[in-house]
């Protein structure tokens, strides 16, 4: 079982990358925030330095041009990545979820076209679920509809959710394509270049107030060749389902940076703020904030380091990724809000990264699956043990 110290073999890159992050990505955060021609003139640059100092894309396969490490290795490094959300970006891991899609289901003609650019940040990826008009939790009613005409498909529907669809160069789009299946068998992914007509960004949708890139998207008979089809029909949910499980996990691990980051903020302020006659750390009340973080942090990592080596092993891991998806959020939001909380009205205030960290934190526990549906999930997957005559051994 996966203990809490990272592998000898993995400390030096992730010690590379974690200097990287809080030296370089960290104090740029203010001008990445402000974003147009300078915010991305600052990220290419970013880039540009990890590539050069072989930093860039670690999680990739080393045949697409990236690092090559293995899964297991690659968790302890995202951990570190995570302490910034632009730090997945400028190492060149925001497309690793696409990039491994691609990797399993691509045609040829896909590769050539889409995934060497999409692991050298030469093009941008979006990913197309979850629509306005229906409860998203249960992605069998999607509505957004691929229709095979000839030789083309043509896609008619309404997405929102869409991250990056303004930079993008294709969404790749969960639509109905089987109507008289099964609801999990009714369901193909399909490449859609965003330059197609028909395809028409409504609005970017904030987020909290934070203007995440998040965007609404029209599919108006919008057609793309045959060929633009990801991987087999009726098989959208099957490929949802390789992508969403580690990219779950690849969450976690950078909740736990961000929960790093706070707990070391949390800490400073009391070590350092005067209140009522001495430091704030000589307070009851902060020391409690303290313990109930740190224990949090501690047996969330071992919860996410289990599954991460569930997944690593192979086989069903949905038990452990539904779980930690749930804990980790909680967790997540819970140590930030302690943070705000010791730093009084500043917390509240963009004076420190916590008030944008504590409504991304909030967010955690809707994407990828609202809490409700991972616990209902694994709840029924542990009964579902028991009434076949097992039991569930916490012990391996």
């Amino acid at each position: 079982m996966a203990g809490f110290e990272v592998p000898e073999h993995v400390r030096p890159i992730r010690d590379q990358v974690k200097a990287f992050v809080v030296d370089r990505v960290e104090p740029a955060e203010p001008a990445l925030h402000a974003g147009g021609p300078e915010a991305a003139s600052l990220l290419r640059d970013l880039q540009a330095q990890a590539k050069a100092e072989g930093l860039w894309a670690l999680g990739h396969p080393a045949e697409l041009g990236g690092g090559g490490m293995p899964f297991a290795d690659y968790v302890y490094v995202n951990e570190v990545q995570g302490r910034s959300e632009y730090g997945q970006i400028a190492l060149g891991t925001y497309t690793l979820q696409d990039s491994l899609m691609l990797h399993a289901h691509a045609s040829p003609s896909q590769r050539e076209r889409w995934l060497a650019p999409l692991v050298a940040a030469d093009i941008s990826p979006s990913f197309a679920m979850t629509e306005p008009e229906v409860a998203s939790s249960d992605p069998t009613q999607l509505q957004t509809t691929g229709t095979l005409d000839g030789d083309e498909w043509v896609i008619s529907g309404r997405k929102w959710f869409t991250t990056g669809a303004a930079r993008a160069a294709y969404t790749t789009v969960m639509c109905r394509t089987e109507p008289d299946a099964p609801d999990h068998s009714a369901f193909s992914m399909i490449i859609v270049p965003t330059d197609t007509p028909g395809y028409t960004l409504v609005r970017e949708t904030p987020v909290l107030g934070i203007q995440g890139g998040h965007y609404e998207v029209r599919y108006d008979d919008v057609r793309v060749p045959a060929d633009h089809l990801l991987g087999e029909r009726g098989h959208g949910f099957v490929i949802a389902q390789e992508r969403l499980g580690p990219g779950r996990i690849f969450h976690a691990m950078r909740w736990l940076g961000q929960a790093q980051r706070a707990f070391d903020l949390l800490c400073d302020r009391l070590v350092h703020r005067e209140a009522f006659g001495g430091p704030l750390a000589s307070k009851q009340l902060m020391q409690q904030h303290v313990f109930d973080s740190y224990a949090q942090i501690q047996a969330c990592r071992l919860l996410t380091l289990h599954a991460a080596e569930a997944v690593d092993r192979g086989g069903d891991a949905r038990v452990e990724i539904g779980a930690v998806k749930v804990v980790g959020a909680k967790m997540l939001h819970d140590v930030i809000d302690r943070a705000v909380q010791a730093h009084g009205a500043a917390g509240l205030t963009d004076d420190t990264p916590l008030s944008r960290m504590y409504r991304e934190a909030r967010f955690a526990r809707i994407y990828d699956g609202p809490d409700e549906v991972h616990v209902q999930s694994v709840a029924r997957r542990l009964l579902k043990t028991y009434r076949d005559g097992g039991t569930w051994s916490f012990s391996g």
